[in-house]
């Protein structure tokens, strides 16, 4: 493996904390012997192109600087090689980083994380969703959730409190969606659904454990779907998301499947946060797509093959 390192950063990240995330980050791993070199991009396109060239040219890493999105963006680089993908948090959710079990907003301690990981070889291999040519990490939403993200996308004023204002609004408006759902090759199912949530891992939205027994390492996403429900029943169930204890509400049925399709009028998809289009959308689960850097395997996690590193 190569001593040179890319650091993919998204300065803008975390309101700004992307840009301050980055230098001690990189601190951590020069001092650990390893040679920098820093990814910013013009835009998404320019940087994905430079991550691109990076991986191409046979970096040692692509550690990304920023939060999920910057993770799905990096994903699009390092899905399907043997490159290893590192994550200094410094987003807003930071759900990714946290289902690996790594530091969140803590920029020297991550840093040395990855310095350890690349040392020691800790490498994992996870499996990532796909839609189409997209890779996702964490999970892909669509209904009231990504109604919200329409909704706050849109807003020009609130500051970082649009998302709460946006969410209040689609309450106010809330009408149950009718979908057509197919769960790996059976039968196309219609239901009236508050949303359907396809977690490869568990956490949305910054600790939102949408599909709470979602397992990175098991070839399988984990679907939650929330029913018909009224508003007042969607506020009771909303706080137990937190804790994972909604999945045990009536109103809640799950599935574990390695595909799925969702189609739904005038709905938007959304993974990692970060826009895919209209539905239908059909997502795969794909076994061991990309290797990342973790400190210590974790329990119930596959290790990178030796042969493979």
């Amino acid at each position: 493996m190569t001593s040179e390192i890319t650091l993919f950063v998204n300065p803008t990240a975390g309101r700004g904390r992307g840009a301050h995330a980055a230098q001690p980050a990189a601190s951590a791993l020069r001092d650990a012997g390893f040679s920098v070199r820093t990814v910013l991009g013009e835009d998404a396109d320019d940087a994905l192109r430079r991550a691109r060239e990076a991986v191409g040219a046979g970096t040692g890493a692509l550690v990304t600087v920023g939060g999920d999105g910057m993770v799905n963006l990096a994903l699009q680089a390092v899905a399907g090689t043997t490159t290893p993908l590192g994550v200094i948090a410094a987003g807003t959710g930071n759900d990714f980083a946290r289902a690996l079990g790594l530091p969140l907003r803590d920029p020297a301690r991550a840093g040395r994380h990855a310095a350890e990981a690349l040392g020691g070889g800790h490498l994992t291999d996870i499996d990532l969703g796909r839609t189409g040519d997209r890779w996702f990490a964490t999970v892909l939403a669509s209904g009231f959730d990504s109604k919200v993200n329409d909704r706050g996308n849109r807003m020009r004023w609130g500051g970082r409190f649009k998302y709460d204002l946006a969410m209040l609004a689609e309450l106010a408006a809330f009408r149950p969606v009718p979908y057509k759902i197919t769960l790996d090759d059976g039968e196309t199912r219609e239901i009236e659904a508050t949303l359907v949530a396809v977690g490869n891992a568990s956490s949305y939205g910054g600790g939102m454990r949408i599909c709470a027994d979602a397992d990175l390492t098991d070839g399988l996403f984990d679907v939650t779907v929330v029913g018909n429900c009224s508003r007042t029943t969607l506020l009771k169930v909303f706080p137990r998301v937190y804790r994972g204890t909604h999945l045990g509400h009536p109103a809640v049925t799950t599935h574990r499947v390695a595909s799925i399709t969702l189609a739904a009028d005038g709905i938007t998809g959304y993974a990692d946060g970060e826009r895919l289009g209209p539905l239908p959308l059909t997502a795969e689960c794909v076994r061991g797509a990309v290797r990342v850097l973790t400190p210590v395997p974790a329990p119930g996690r596959k290790a990178a093959e030796p042969g493979l590193q």
